[in-house]
Parts: structure tokens; C-alpha cells; sequence
């Protein structure tokens, strides 16, 4: 019985493992997406910007309404190196494209349609929608679902 519950007990732990949140202070992870355009997605290409990676979908209400300030942010600071990068999870291609489109996103769109099995969902440890994560421009992350205020601050560091 208490070898049972050792091992009952170690599994949960290595499942908790898999899917764990990356944490302040990890790398950008290098994922293998294409954007919008049907181009690779090098996350690599970032360095030296602050990064803002935001996991949404098309039909997340709470998702679209993130996107509206993140277009108004990025058009702000955009010139001060800072960049966003969109993953939508959104399965059916049509309605990720269709939601780019209304809601103005300029900002880089990457879709990875296996919804919160993605492995771009699996390597950042999303479990709810929207989730963003915030990287300095060495490429380390700073903070999960920063605030504006964050993320705004971590901007001003280059100056």
C-alpha cells in the first residue's frame, strides 16, 4: 500500500512537471511556428527587443478584448524595440485569420491549432486564455501576464 501511493504520488509530480508554467528567469522558448504568411516563425529573430508572447483565440471574448489594448500598445512602442508576438490556438484557421482582420492586429500572428495541447501551449505551461509572458531583451522572462505598467517599464530600460 505505501509503495502505491509513493508511486501515485510521484507520478502526479511528473505530470505536474510536463506541463509547468515557465518561470521568471527562463528562456524564450524556440518553437517551430509559421506566421500569418505561412513564413517560419524564428523567436530568435527577437533578441535584443522586449518581447511580448500572447496566447489568445477567436473565440476567447477576453482574448479579443486584450487584443484591442495590445494594438494600441504595440502601435505606441513599437518603434522603442518592442514587439508581440500572437500564438492563437484557435483550430479552424478561417476564424483565427477572420479575427486578425477585425480586430487590427499589425503585430506578428503565429497560430498553432492544437488548442491548449498545442506545443507551443505544452512549452509555456498554458492553461487559460489569454496568457502572455513578458522577455527582456536578452531573451528572459520577466514576467507572466505582466501588467501595462510592466511591461511599459520594462520598455523604458532601454532608454
Amino acid at each position: 500500500m505505501k509503495k502505491t501511493l509513493i508511486l501515485a504520488v510521484l507520478v502526479c509530480l511528473l505530470s505536474l512537471s510536463l506541463t509547468a508554467q515557465i518561470r521568471p528567469g527562463d528562456a524564450l522558448p524556440n518553437l517551430n511556428l509559421n506566421n500569418s504568411s505561412g513564413q517560419p516563425l524564428n523567436m530568435s529573430s527577437f533578441k535584443g527587443k522586449v518581447v511580448l508572447v500572447d496566447f489568445w483565440a477567436s473565440w476567447c471574448g477576453p482574448c479579443r478584448l486584450a487584443n484591442k489594448k495590445l494594438v494600441k500598445l504595440y502601435g505606441k512602442y513599437r518603434p522603442q524595440d518592442f514587439e508581440i508576438v500572437g500564438i492563437s490556438l484557435d483550430k479552424d484557421k478561417s476564424k483565427w485569420l477572420g479575427a486578425v482582420k477585425k480586430d487590427k492586429v499589425t503585430y506578428t500572428q503565429a497560430n498553432d491549432p492544437g488548442g491548449f495541447e498545442a506545443k507551443s501551449a505544452l512549452a509555456f505551461g498554458v492553461e487559460e486564455m489569454p496568457a502572455s509572458f513578458l522577455f527582456d531583451t536578452s531573451g528572459r522572462l520577466v514576467a507572466v501576464n505582466p501588467t501595462e505598467e510592466q511591461i511599459i517599464n520594462e520598455i523604458n530600460k532601454k532608454k
